[in-house]
């Protein structure tokens, strides 16, 4: 292990990151993009000090650098850079793994332990380690060194069999990415939170193997569980969530705008047919019979007004309408708005002027405590590593000779 002074716990972020209920937990983020990426931006939102982990520029293959802007412009993240492939680089991580609660990485199965980062590794020098190890399909089985991405583990998942499919019959792409941000990212931050708790003051750590294709799996259990249990041949259009009734689906209206429509009570798909002036279907929901008939009457109504006249008209009259959205459109609701939905941000590299100012999503989820907080997101290819490993109780002299080999930066 490297040279070190007096090991003291790097500080929560204070007035350069949110309160909420992980202040004080450290999270190490070996993961550039991704699931993981996602993981710990909840995670950093929360409140915990999140040290991005990266490659030392110019040593081995560079790795992805998102836009500027992308996972809410690394807010709140701390970053350094190591050769994990160098022993002293290596070393150097584990200092960092010392004070830290978690890891979360991205690799293939098996790569951190050839890098001699494994669990056993970590659980070495802090036997109170929580890794948390996010794959497209888990630690073991037959698909485990495939390699994939969103659309891949949707399609595996069951969503994309389960989804309206196109013009040609085939499956759709879907428009974000589900498997990415939920299947993934928010998979791994719950299971990261249960298992703080589970471990409380000074209980042992442990190995969290995340698959992404399992939590899509979860998304669509609804679906699989009927299947399972009576053997239906679940897909598009089999039951009331997935377009077999007029009562849930899109509709266009005459300025060529979308209106959803999801009156799953009686009593909301009553109020529907009163306002579109369909009152003869009201009795006639659930009667596959007549749906095509229902569907076009629908269509008819809604063809007479504008899309946000029908918003007007039906969203607040328990009818269950609402308008769909484009991002162009849903950055400037008043619904977001209210709830502060989005905030101001900055970032400025070197040699410029100025500052870059833009919005992005803030801090949306329950619990988060920076809601609608203006955020500076500062150079976004600074380096905390001399604050960061001074903190982990390395000396001046061997970070500085640590910097000198390139091991890190």
């Amino acid at each position: 292990m490297p040279a070190t002074s007096a090991v003291a716990p790097l500080s929560p972020p204070g007035a350069d990151g949110p309160g909420g209920p992980l202040r004080g937990i450290t999270v190490l983020d070996l993961a550039s993009v991704g699931p993981a990426a996602r993981c710990t931006r909840l995670l950093a939102d929360y409140g915990a000090t999140v040290v991005k982990v990266g490659a030392v520029p110019g040593r081995g293959a560079e790795p992805i650098r998102p836009p500027f802007y992308a996972y809410s412009g690394s807010r709140y993240l701390r970053r350094t850079a190591v050769d994990l492939k160098d022993p002293d680089g290596r070393d150097a991580f584990l200092a960092l793994v010392r004070n830290a609660d978690v890891v979360v990485e991205s690799f293939r199965p098996g790569v951190i332990d050839r890098l001699g980062i494994g669990f056993a590794a970590l659980r070495s020098v802090n036997p109170q380690i929580i890794l948390c190890s996010t794959t497209g399909f888990g630690q073991d089985g037959p698909r485990a060194a495939w390699a994939g991405h969103d659309i891949n583990y949707l399609a595996v998942g069951g969503y994309l069999a389960t989804t309206e499919p196109r013009a040609d019959g085939g499956p759709p792409v879907s428009g974000a990415t589900i498997a990415d941000a939920a299947g993934g990212g928010m998979h791994a931050a719950m299971a990261v939170m249960a298992a703080l708790i589970g471990r409380g003051e000074d209980g042992p750590g442990t190995h969290l193997d995340v698959s992404i294709a399992d939590g899509v799996l979860w998304l669509t259990s609804l679906a699989v569980d009927e299947h399972l249990a009576t053997g239906a041949p679940v897909g598009p259009g089999h039951n009331i969530i997935t377009g077999r009734y007029a009562c849930y689906d899109t509709y266009r209206a005459a300025d060529g705008g979308w209106l959803a429509v999801g009156a799953i009570e009686p009593k909301f798909y009553a109020n529907l047919c009163r306002l579109l002036g369909c009152e003869q279907w009201a009795d006639h929901q659930l009667v596959d019979e007549v749906q095509d008939a229902v569907r076009a009457d629908f269509r008819a109504a809604f063809a007479t007004k504008d899309r946000d006249a029908w918003v007007a008209e039906l969203a607040g009259a328990d009818t269950c309408v609402t308008p769909v959205l484009s991002a162009a459109e849903l950055v400037d609701d008043d619904q977001y708005a209210a709830r502060h939905a989005f905030v101001e941000a900055s970032t400025r590299a070197p040699g410029e002027e100025a500052p870059t100012r833009f919005r992005q999503v803030g801090p949306v989820l329950a619990g988060m405590e920076a809601r609608g907080a203006a955020v500076d997101l500062g150079d976004p290819f600074r380096s905390d590593t001399d604050r960061l490993f001074t903190a982990a109780g390395l000396t001046p002299e061997h970070i500085a000779d640590l910097r000198a080999k390139g091991v890190v930066a």
